[in-house]
């Protein structure tokens, strides 16, 4: 029994509260005492107020085509990329871009094509038969150098590809048709997009 001293107040007792100190100490590591917020607001507050639903039937059909064109889009940076998941059945695999990186990294004669061509054409409408003549040896000339530089084009593929994959299960002949095939294209209208730069090591 303790004795209560007259004018002082009973001591307190010191001992802690367990109880209570680890309920503040959960209180504080689960967000300060809030409720944990639901996915949608936690959406919602990263991404932004949430638009309204559509009124109309037009409005919906317009929300749907920009969405669809957004997906579109990033679809076709992804490929342009040569991300193998965006890229059709052609040009997927690492084979093809091996292909494709052999066929950016040199000066391919098929480049020319379309120019040579352009010149051609434009040849044959000057009355001049000398000038005629020799556009058709120009034309003649330049189909030799393509199949020329497409037979050079097509052992490099052929080595490269046995070197690296030698039990890929695709036929030789439709990866060289689709290296000479890409060789004819102007190197900015590629696609998927050049990796590699010209004349760089493979």
């Amino acid at each position: 029994m303790k004795l209560r001293l007259p004018g002082r107040r009973p001591a307190s007792d010191a001992t802690p509260d367990a109880a209570a100190d680890l309920s503040a100490q959960l209180a504080t590591s689960v967000g300060k005492g809030r409720p944990t917020p639901k996915r949608t607001e936690a959406q919602g507050r990263r991404s932004g107020p949430v638009p309204p639903p559509p009124t109309t039937r037009k409005e919906a059909y317009k929300r749907m085509r920009v969405q669809q064109a957004a997906g579109r889009g990033s679809a076709r940076e992804a490929a342009a990329r040569g991300d193998d998941l965006a890229l059709p059945a052609r040009d997927r695999g690492p084979v093809r871009r091996l292909v494709r990186d052999v066929v950016d990294s040199r000066r391919n004669a098929g480049s020319l094509f379309l120019v040579v061509a352009a010149l051609v054409l434009l040849g044959y409408f000057i009355p001049n038969s000398s000038v005629q003549g020799y556009t058709v040896f120009v034309w003649f000339a330049f189909f030799l150098v393509i199949i020329a530089d497409s037979y050079l084009l097509g052992r490099r593929i052929r080595k490269l590809v046995t070197e690296r994959f030698p039990d890929h299960p695709e036929s030789m002949r439709s990866l060289v048709w689709y290296g000479v095939s890409r060789a004819t294209m102007v190197r900015r209208w590629r696609f998927p997009k050049p990796q590699v730069a010209p004349n760089a090591e493979i």
